[in-house]
């Protein structure tokens, strides 16, 4: 038996919210249609939902920590409207070039949360628009479910690494709560 919390880690810009080039005011976050619902399902079924969200914005000064908190309290607080919340939100605020760890594709955010949140990574699940995050929740050991939502052209090719493929974060959803029944059976 596998002990600790199962997860949904989601990735923020064409996962959760319309993927708008270096968010940088709160009025341009825009979450994407059924987000609240698929989250909210999540939420139902007691998985801890976690935000993993790479933002080079700060150190290319685009925007500050400060203007991230503001953008994350706009999307806490769309979501509460449809009884739904993110349990946790981890950010690589690093550019590129300056080869960190914790940004994605490399799992160091989610392996960061698993430690402080108690989560079964073998029970969890990444849902992302890119093939990074897909990289990501691969390399910490959980399923991958890539969404339709992004911007980043040629599914199919980046499809091939995922679990699932699915129209939007809804469908992932469903989808996460039908393979968790069929792994437990």
């Amino acid at each position: 038996m596998i002990q600790g919390e199962r997860a949904i880690f989601l990735d923020r810009d064409g996962t959760i919210a319309k993927d708008v080039p270096y968010c940088r005011r709160v009025e341009d976050f825009e979450i994407l249609p059924a987000v609240p619902q698929g989250i909210r399902l999540l939420n139902e079924q007691g998985f801890k939902v976690v935000v993993i969200t790479n933002q080079s914005g700060i150190s290319r000064g685009y925007f500050t920590e400060e203007m991230l908190s503001q953008i994350h309290h706009k999307m806490k607080e769309e979501l509460a409207k449809y009884d739904a919340w993110v349990d946790a939100i981890y950010v690589c605020p690093h550019h590129p070039e300056e080869r960190c760890e914790c940004r994605k594709p490399k799992p160091a955010l989610l392996l960061q949360a698993a430690k402080e949140l108690g989560i079964a990574l073998q029970s969890s699940y990444m849902v992302g628009d890119d093939e990074k995050d897909i990289k990501a929740g691969r390399a910490a050991g959980c399923k991958a479910v890539l969404v339709t939502t992004g911007p980043n052209g040629n599914r199919e090719e980046k499809g091939k690494l995922a679990d699932y493929i699915a129209g939007d974060l809804y469908e992932a959803a469903e989808w996460i709560i039908e393979d968790m029944k069929s792994r437990q059976a």
